[in-house]
């Protein structure tokens, strides 16, 4: 399937595998942000919003180290790489887009989609009408599950000068809720198929593939200090649509705890993490790649 510009790219096929330790990798607003579980078996839950924020914000930072290095390592154009989920938009000029400047515009809405639409006045129609403000994207994560039930903990926090007026010290009751330890799994995927439609080309996810390993250690935080793409597994295809089943790729890089899987871990050794896929996968895939220890320059984008 080619895109607006005549490109084709083959289907892609991702697995990240994820380690966390004391920390929080995504908080559910709902339960006062403790981490996400699932309440039939306690497995640790990352949605998938979670961690493409986490990829929108390293390209909303268009100076900073990893779209600088990016920049360099893919030879990236100057232009064409905002983000269309963020604070502050102009939705007015936005909605005045048509959908050639609308796809070239915003990198996040080729990539993963977007639902920018609001109800609009028959004379505030844009040229061409509305359809580019609604589009599925190219590429689509999955929720990241913990392979084992995990243990959340709970402490209170304190604060030596109080935040409370009149109060010269202050305290957080169960403000540090964490995961002691884990070992997530998310799969991803590219889909030519869309391209067509939303702009998505080669550039594009290369980006997305070049940012996957450090979407968490560079945006770490008080709360999440320690989580880690272990591996950033990439598949791809021999053709636009296909030439492996998800399922036998997913299936053979699944980590597995060797001792007790229905108790939550304290340590990475307790897995079984695949390295490699058995022959018979590989031979139907085009290349198949570890993005966590690639090596980007411009020769290889």
């Amino acid at each position: 399937m080619k895109n607006s510009n005549g490109e084709t790219f083959n289907r892609g096929t991702g697995l990240l595998v994820i380690e966390v330790r004391n920390s929080n990798p995504n908080g559910d607003p709902d339960a006062e942000s403790e981490p996400r579980t699932f309440d039939a078996d306690g497995r640790g839950l990352i949605s998938p919003v979670s961690y493409k924020r986490k990829l929108r914000d390293l390209v909303l930072d268009g100076d900073g180290p990893a779209m600088t290095e990016a920049r360099q390592s893919l030879g990236l154009p100057a232009e064409g790489f905002d983000i269309l989920e963020q604070r502050g938009r102009d939705r007015k000029q936005i909605e005045q887009m048509n959908a050639t400047t609308f796809a070239a515009a915003y990198w996040d809405g080729r990539v993963f989609g977007n639902t920018f639409l609001e109800s609009m006045k028959e004379k505030d129609v844009p040229e061409g009408g509305v359809d580019h403000f609604i589009s599925t994207g190219t590429v689509q994560f999955g929720p990241g599950v913990s392979v084992a039930p995990v243990e959340v903990v709970r402490t209170t926090n304190t604060n030596k000068s109080g935040v409370q007026e009149g109060k010269d010290r202050g305290m957080a009751p169960l403000g540090w809720r964490v995961v002691r330890h884990g070992i997530y799994v998310m799969p991803f995927f590219v889909n030519p198929m869309m391209a067509g439609k939303n702009g998505c080309g080669t550039k594009d996810i290369e980006l997305m593939k070049f940012l996957i390993p450090h979407a968490y250690h560079a945006t770490a935080s008080a709360v999440r200090p320690f989580v880690e793409v272990r591996h950033a597994w990439y598949a791809e295809h021999k053709s636009p649509l296909g030439s492996c089943p998800d399922s036998l790729i997913l299936d053979s890089l699944q980590p597995k705890k060797r001792d007790e899987p229905e108790e939550p871990s304290t340590d990475i050794d307790e897995y079984d993490i695949p390295t490699k896929l058995p022959d018979e996968v590989r031979d139907r895939l085009s290349d198949f790649e570890d993005l966590g220890i690639k090596q980007w320059d411009k020769a290889t984008a």
